[in-house]
């Protein structure tokens, strides 16, 4: 059954409320929903931070490895405090910290088939891993139980988003064709630490808008951020009616 917005919370939220793309029922729709979040990085802790502020009622945070100290510099929900703490553990204290009415589940394993009741359970999936195993497996998964996702990276200087709704979009799997996609990781590429907030950050936008169904939702468009030369671009993808997970039925 869903929750009503208390008036406590619609004093809290009065900023988003008084939007009239957002008003009550939006905001309502924010505090019944379920994100599960896959990785608890740089984008997977900007995008809480920002989903948990705003309202969003649930999260699940999956996440099987440790806070390190070269972590620190782009992974904001975490202190010094945290390095040796499990990333979905610790990102929960301190989003409880933020706002105590957030319903959070932290689940301490690598992603994988076994955590189908996640992908089945929620709203919407922010994928929010570093790597094209675990990336797949979230995108067959979110198809295969229609639920919609919102994928991000960043590394270096630049990062890119693509939000998949099965049943209405190509699958990040089609996205992959069209590009090589070597597994580079930060250890070696680097990252500059704004740019990853501001993918995670712009994912948690786009989940919110996908629960409030705001119209104009970037699907088969890859939105690629470059933080050097300053810009944002759109690419729109071709049609791929060969895949077998996301071709119409």
């Amino acid at each position: 059954m869903s929750q009503a917005i208390s008036h406590q919370q619609a004093m809290r939220y009065n900023r988003h409320i008084v939007l009239p793309k957002i008003d009550l029922d939006g905001q309502e729709a924010l505090l019944n929903a379920h994100v599960c979040i896959v990785g608890v990085g740089g984008l997977g802790t900007a995008a809480a931070t920002s989903l948990c502020a705003s309202g969003i009622g649930n999260i699940t945070l999956i996440d099987f490895d440790k806070v390190e100290n070269t972590n620190l510099h782009r992974q904001t929900l975490f202190s010094e405090a945290n390095v040796g703490e499990n990333k979905a553990v610790a990102a929960k204290a301190r989003l409880l910290s933020l706002n105590s009415e957030c319903n959070i589940t932290t689940v301490e394993s690598p992603f994988s088939e076994a955590h189908q009741d996640c992908i089945i359970n929620a709203d919407i999936v922010l994928d929010c891993t570093d790597n094209t195993d675990s990336r797949d497996l979230i995108n067959t998964m979110c198809f295969r139980h229609n639920t919609p996702l919102v994928s991000g990276s960043a590394i270096r200087f630049e990062g890119q988003l693509f939000v998949a709704i099965p049943g209405k979009s190509r699958c990040y799997g089609c996205l992959r064709t069209l590009f090589a996609s070597p597994d580079l990781s930060c250890v070696e590429a680097g990252i500059f630490s704004p740019v990853v907030n501001i993918i995670g950050t712009y994912q948690a936008m786009l989940a919110m808008q996908i629960v409030m169904q705001f119209e104009d939702i970037p699907i088969n468009q890859l939105i690629t951020f470059d933080g050097l030369q300053h810009q944002w671009q759109q690419w729109t993808l071709p049609d791929n009616l060969s895949c077998e997970l996301c071709k119409p039925r």
